[in-house]
């Protein structure tokens, strides 16, 4: 840039971007968005559920807030990046991309705008707070283009749990779906 200084660019990931976010990206680190918080609150029809047998994934929904991860892209990346992201989270509409202002933790302690990607609670996908035994219905049942519903659950929770993030709700879900078999890989016990 003409002034000499670096300008910073940061997507924000809060669940299957933070185990396998699928762009370079130059640092991770942990970070907490305010005003919204992580919700099984996405019908999936196409990644973890079809139509007819619809998964559930993670969104981005209103209120309290949400430990993630935070990557900083280069500026040469930015638009590859974004292009990516853009098929893979919008592909039905469900998210909306949004600059939140997310406080990066553990030494930087500051905050950056990050793009994130928030449920939009007026599309049709947008399932809102489900009874526990329906989340689990839902997860065990799901299977789309990226595989099993449980595998991303289970996935997402064991992430969690090495960022030393606690979310009770994929807790549970991920003892559950041990108990009906399942390792911690997320794969069927044999």
């Amino acid at each position: 840039m003409a002034d000499g200084l670096m300008r910073e660019f940061w997507i924000f990931g809060y669940g299957s971007l933070m185990w396998r976010p699928g762009f370079p990206y130059q640092r991770a680190l942990p970070a907490r968005l305010w005003g919204y918080h992580r919700s099984l609150c996405i019908y999936s029809l196409v990644h973890r559920g079809t139509p007819e047998r619809p998964g559930l994934v993670l969104g981005l929904d209103h209120g309290g807030s949400c430990r993630g991860v935070a990557f900083a892209i280069a500026d040469a990346d930015i638009d590859a990046v974004l292009a990516y992201l853009r098929a893979r989270e919008l592909v039905t509409s469900v998210y909306r991309e949004k600059s939140c202002t997310v406080r990066l933790l553990e030494g930087e302690d500051r905050t950056v705008p990050a793009v994130c990607y928030v449920a939009d609670a007026r599309h049709e996908q947008f399932a809102g707070r489900l009874s526990d035994e329906a989340v689990l219905a839902h997860v065990e049942q799901g299977r789309g283009g990226y595989g099993d519903n449980r595998d991303y659950v289970i996935a997402t929770q064991n992430h969690l749990v090495e960022l030393g993030i606690h979310d009770p709700q994929l807790s549970w879900l991920t003892d559950r779906l041990r108990q009906g078999g399942y390792d911690s890989a997320g794969s069927a016990d044999t």
